[in-house]
């Protein structure tokens, strides 16, 4: 270890995913010394575009969309100090049921084999201690965030590296309690039909199966700049709607599920980086 930092890869599916679930310890491992690297995996013109033009509606032009959003993320970097930066440009599939899933060159369409055989180059090359991702339901069923779960997993079987391994998660409790502020900010949201309401339900993890609780408090002003650095998202983004001072009392823990692990830490733990230094 001496010759090298040690590192941390977040792998997630389209520029803003860095900030919403790994912007506390991107910045706070960032300010303690470790190596960052972001593996970007689609090119996000699936997003809004200028003025909130919507994918499909006339003026939306997905590769203009694309080059807006690379430079926001590239911001995004410089707010959370990433080390490093490293985009796969794969075509950004949509939303679950768009018809940009079929297309050819999207994300959701690339052989799981090829984006994995791509991400573990990256693997051998940072060699990284730590690796974060989204579980096998990409936390909430976005067709790319599943594929950026299964390219991880295949690129860290082909190089048989054994980093500590985690998928993003939230406590049912924060679930629930999100789901309330959410209420609180737009009072006129009609409650979810009941299947609604139970898919939502399902989402995140029982707080006891939570094996990892990160307190990133110090580094919440960080995370909301860098949320707010995707500026064309903005009315997707919700957490910039409760201004920087609530959103700091309300996401300053980022919360994960430690999947692969050869350091004997125990758990529940408060670092990623525990019994690696």
């Amino acid at each position: 270890m001496a010759d090298r930092p040690l590192t941390l890869m977040a792998v997630h599916a389209h520029p803003d995913d860095e900030a919403t679930g790994t912007g506390g310890v991107l910045a706070r491992y960032a300010a303690e010394g470790i190596r960052t690297v972001l593996v970007t995996c689609t090119d996000g013109g699936c997003g809004d575009g200028p003025g909130g033009v919507k994918p499909g509606d006339p003026g939306h032009d997905p590769a203009a969309v694309a080059l807006m959003r690379r430079e926001e993320l590239e911001a995004s970097c410089g707010v959370l100090k990433i080390s490093d930066l490293e985009m796969l440009d794969y075509a950004d599939s949509g939303m679950a049921g768009w018809p940009s899933n079929d297309a050819p060159g999207s994300f959701w369409q690339t052989p799981v084999q090829e984006g994995a055989a791509r991400l573990a180059e990256l693997m051998r090359h940072y060699r990284p201690d730590v690796v974060v991702t989204y579980d096998e339901n990409g936390f909430y069923g976005h067709p790319d965030h599943i594929q950026a779960h299964r390219i991880t997993m295949a690129a860290l079987e082909m190089t048989g590296s054994a980093p500590k391994v985690y998928w993003t998660t939230m406590p049912r409790s924060g679930m629930q309690r999100f789901g309330e502020i959410m209420r609180e900010f737009h009072e006129d949201m009609p409650e979810p039909d009941p299947a609604e309401a139970a898919a939502l339900a399902e989402i995140g993890l029982p707080d006891d199966e939570i094996t990892t609780w990160v307190d990133t408090t110090a580094f919440s002003g960080q995370k909301f700049d860098a949320l707010a650095a995707h500026a064309s998202q903005g009315e997707n983004i919700f957490f910039l709607k409760m201004g920087k001072e609530r959103f700091g009392e309300l996401m300053g823990m980022e919360t994960f599920v430690r999947v692969q692990d050869g350091t004997g830490a125990a758990v529940p733990e408060n670092d990623l980086f525990a019994g690696l230094r």
